[in-house]
């Protein structure tokens, strides 16, 4: 929206006013592109880089541990620090917080294409985390704000749609940058792995200058303080699961991945007391439990966890397998993700169609339809491991995409349903963190058990066990659609 279509009106002789925060502020059709831009981009960046970690060990000797600190390290510190992010968009202001955030992801981005070694690598990866953390909580909490009725419903099915699309076009743009290597010429050869992170500069640059243009500002009626204790505790209880769950396999399972393990239950409990004692105090915490108490947030959640961990994990086996398994290059891996992306785009396009006929029962649906591509891949994993190809794959792949896209858009927006508008970027936060968590949790877990079976059972029976494991965690999300509102607002 343009900075004139929110003029508040005016005499004659008074000079016009120029404003971002409106009483009533509307988010336009390009506005929405921004804001969409900016969910697009943490979550492309979470799985870009799953097909250049060969390339990245080879070009800087980074050994297993430090790879996967690459890809912990940024999951670690988006999913910490995003419900804090929501909570200062909340204060301060959305769009201020959005451009300082995607101005921090620009530089980070570029500090990560232009690191020198693993460690520097490592350390700009938790920043570009930090700076998506900022931005993202943003997007939700201005849709809720500055949408109502109809436009808000397809708001926030395109958000989904993005969330989702993002999550697998990163992977097959990433194999395209590696293998494409454009700026070779520049930064030899390891210009292709440095091409996923340098790609973000530009298209930063460009969603910066949009903003700034087009978004509202928008903010909490009622904007609490920042939630010290409540903070602490939650990056915690995150830091203590997620962490050796990461980097324990790499590590040998030293002895402080058990004893983070073991500090984890009490971290969350604290979080848990403190957060339950604000609450009743009349303060505002991190994490209000009341908040938890809506039916359309609890169930929604619910959901987002199980399927959010069984896409994580897919999606960095399959990279690892086709590429070290099926000798496939970074090119082949990622588009082999392709007809995923098209099932999927489809399915959303289409949803919103769906829910205002058949309600909640769609994700239900997507569900069963998820599973049957996850059988089919499993099947095909099985039956031809060694001549399988792009081909091969596509059915398994467009079946998985098609279920998926039933579900995805559909949980987001049942999840943010009942949120109040002033409390939007709590919402907002509450959902990303989970989902953001629970996807890092996938690649600790279904990627840890793909690893270590793999040595000894061969890439074949490993991916085939970790696809049933991902089925498992299908069935489940199945399940507890059953329990979800029928009515989907």
């Amino acid at each position: 929206m343009s900075e004139s279509s929110v003029r508040p009106k005016t005499s004659a002789t008074a000079a016009p006013v120029v404003r971002h925060d409106h009483p009533t502020p509307v988010l336009g059709a390009l506005g929405l592109f921004t804001v969409l831009l900016g969910a697009a981009l943490p979550l492309i960046d979470f799985f870009i880089v799953n097909v250049a970690l060969p390339t990245i060990d080879h070009d800087l000797a980074a050994g297993p541990a430090l790879l996967e600190l690459v890809v912990a390290g940024y999951g670690l510190a988006y999913a910490v620090l995003l419900v804090l992010g929501g909570r200062l968009g909340d204060m301060a202001g959305r769009r201020r917080l959005f451009l300082l955030g995607i101005a921090a992801f620009g530089l980070t981005s570029l500090a990560c294409g232009l690191a020198p070694n693993a460690w520097t690598l490592v350390g700009a990866r938790v920043a570009q985390g930090a700076s998506a953390a900022l931005m993202l909580p943003q997007v939700l909490a201005t849709i809720q704000a500055a949408t109502s009725g109809h436009r808000r419903a397809r708001a926030m099915s395109l958000y989904g749609a993005t969330a989702g699309l993002s999550m697998v076009a990163g992977q097959i743009l990433g194999g395209v940058l590696v293998a494409a290597a454009p700026l070779s010429s520049v930064l030899g050869e390891s210009a292709g792995w440095r091409s996923v992170f340098l790609v973000n500069v530009p298209v930063a640059a460009v969603g910066l200058v949009l903003a700034a243009r087009t978004m509202p500002e928008t903010r909490s009626e009622r904007p609490a303080p920042v939630d010290v204790p409540g903070t602490l505790l939650l990056a915690a209880s995150l830091v203590t699961l997620l962490a050796p769950l990461t980097e324990g396999r790499a590590a040998g399972w030293p002895l402080w991945t058990w004893v983070s393990l073991a500090l984890f239950p009490f971290a969350a409990g604290a979080f848990y007391r403190v957060e339950r004692r604000a609450d009743r105090s009349g303060r505002i915490p991190l994490v209000p439990p009341s908040l938890l108490r809506l039916d359309s947030l609890r169930r929604g959640l619910s959901l987002v966890l199980p399927f959010s961990v069984g896409f994580g994990g897919f999606m960095f086996v399959i990279a690892v397998a086709l590429q070290q398994g099926l000798k496939l290059g970074p090119a082949a891996s990622g588009l082999s993700m392709a007809p995923m992306a098209a099932a999927f785009f489809a399915a959303s396009l289409a949803g919103p169609r769906l829910v205002r006929r058949y309600g909640s029962r769609v994700v239900t649906a997507g569900g069963i339809i998820q599973g049957a591509g996850v059988v089919v891949l499993a099947v095909t994993v099985w039956r031809d491991w060694s001549g399988l190809g792009l081909l091969g794959l596509l059915p398994g792949m467009a079946v998985a995409g098609l279920g998926q896209g039933l579900q995805l858009p559909v949980l987001f927006r049942i999840v943010l349903s009942d949120v109040p508008p002033d409390r939007a970027g709590v919402g907002g936060g509450v959902m990303t963190t989970t989902q953001q968590a629970a996807l890092a949790l996938g690649v600790a877990t279904l990627g840890s058990l793909f690893l270590a079976l793999a040595p000894g059972s061969g890439m074949r029976d490993a991916l085939v066990v970790t696809l049933l494991v991902q089925l498992a965690a299908v069935v489940l999300t199945t399940l507890l659609s059953l329990r979800l509102p029928r009515t989907v607002a």
